[in-house]
């Protein structure tokens, strides 16, 4: 990330389809499917990425440049799964309607009415078009009219596609004026870590630890482990469809947690001067990973980087630049002294070999990352004689957060209840 980086905002809407030809988006959508799934199949089958496009494009009932985004979507997820396999191996037997990508100007028009409202027209498939108006919520219907008639904006693609069965348009605009501060000016440095059930945070300064913070959200593993179970039975009875339905299930479930999980972390960070967030780079992560079938299932398909990526999102449109560091031995090192070992990490307890230092393990990771952020910028790192109280709160179902649950301080040398620093 760069003091360059584009600020883009995604708005959802409502369509209002006020031509006689509803029936066509739905069609389109499924249309859109069968793309996907034939980009994926080609794919797996080893044919040139770079040849995919034209083959498909060839056999395709959609407009072109709709047909090349659904195209490129197909394989921005192969390429996730090779990289990262957030979700899995991508399935190109999934049925049911999938979104329309589209171009502004292109695949989609905008434009304002003499009510004031937002009409659209989306080109779902060659010479065939869909009219009507725009609903939503008054402040991205705000937004959008503004980047309608200012400079400001700049509108770019959108997908069209079905939610609860109500057709809805996704707008995703840019705003050209508004930069992310360059991290070289921050003041304090987040650290976040991030992990199957939570993520700790710690912002520190150039005097100290300025506060601590671990956020449970253990349901996504819950959720996740219980469609996993619901997914291989109706596999294993031939119900493919069922399967993929689900799959789609778990997705949107997850999705929705880690956005409110990305929102609570950015405005957590943001009641500290001039915040930098540092994440560890993943990407090499998945390779490195061999504890057994079951456990490999669980931590390989663990959404890491898409939780990054949504709070990196969100913080550049508050202004916070991010930083990425080498995620090496940052839960074996001991925050005070700096001895790394395996052995000082036992699941959620930290207790370091050398010093005695006992601490909530994936705090103390966090406090390593963000060392190493400070080091990254080249800025003088504190001498942390001792670490604030560990908070941990969790994130109900809802959304809500709940109190913080009992916390302890992690000193060096504190050990009188044998677990200083952690919060259970």
């Amino acid at each position: 990330m760069t003091g360059a980086q584009a600020l883009v905002k995604t708005l959802d809407f409502q369509l209002d389809i006020q031509s006689d030809n509803e029936g066509l988006l739905y069609d389109a959508t499924l249309e859109a499917r069968r793309v996907y799934n034939e980009t994926i199949r080609l794919a797996k089958e080893g044919v040139d990425w770079d040849a995919i496009p034209d083959r498909v494009a060839d056999d395709a009932d959609l407009v072109k440049n709709t047909t090349q985004r659904v195209v490129a979507k197909a394989l921005g997820a192969m390429e996730n799964y090779y990289e990262y396999d957030d979700f899995g191996h991508p399935s190109h037997t999934k049925d049911g309607a999938y979104p329309l990508r589209a171009n502004y100007e292109e695949g989609y028009n905008l434009s304002l009415t003499d009510d004031g409202d937002v009409a659209f027209r989306i080109s779902a498939k060659p010479y065939k078009h869909i009219k009507g108006v725009l609903e939503g919520s008054d402040t991205h219907l705000g937004i959008l009219k503004t980047a309608l008639e200012s400079d400001e904006w700049k509108i770019g693609t959108a997908e069209a596609l079905f939610h609860n069965e109500n057709a809805e348009l996704h707008v995703n605009v840019t705003n050209t004026e508004q930069t992310v501060r360059d991290k070289q000016d921050s003041q304090t440095v987040v650290g976040l870590d991030v992990n199957e059930d939570n993520v700790a945070l710690t912002a520190l300064s150039a005097d100290s630890v300025e506060d601590t913070l671990v956020i449970d959200f253990p349901e996504i593993k819950f959720e996740r482990h219980r469609y996993f179970t619901m997914r291989k039975r109706v596999q294993n009875a031939g119900k493919d469809s069922i399967h993929d339905a689900l799959e789609g299930r778990e997705e949107r479930f997850v999705r929705d947690r880690l956005h409110k999980v990305s929102r609570h972390i950015v405005e957590w960070s943001q009641q500290f001067e001039r915040p930098c967030i540092v994440f560890e780079d993943l990407k090499e992560m998945r390779d490195s990973i061999d504890y057994g079938t079951r456990m490999n299932r669980r931590l390989h398909h663990l959404p890491f980087r898409a939780l990054q990526f949504y709070t990196s999102y969100k913080a550049a449109f508050e202004g916070i630049p991010t930083a990425w560091i080498n995620p090496g031995y940052t839960s074996q090192r001991c925050p005070l002294c700096g001895h790394t070992e395996r052995a000082n990490r036992n699941k959620k307890r930290f207790k370091c070999r050398s010093c005695s230092h006992q601490d909530h393990s994936d705090r103390g990771a966090s406090i390593n990352i963000a060392v190493k952020g400070m080091k990254k910028l080249d800025w003088n790192v504190p001498v942390l004689n001792s670490l604030p109280q560990v908070r941990k709160v969790r994130r109900q179902a809802s959304g809500a957060v709940d109190a913080p649950t009992v916390t302890h301080d992690a000193v060096r040398g504190y050990q009188t209840d044998g677990v200083a620093g952690v919060s259970d």
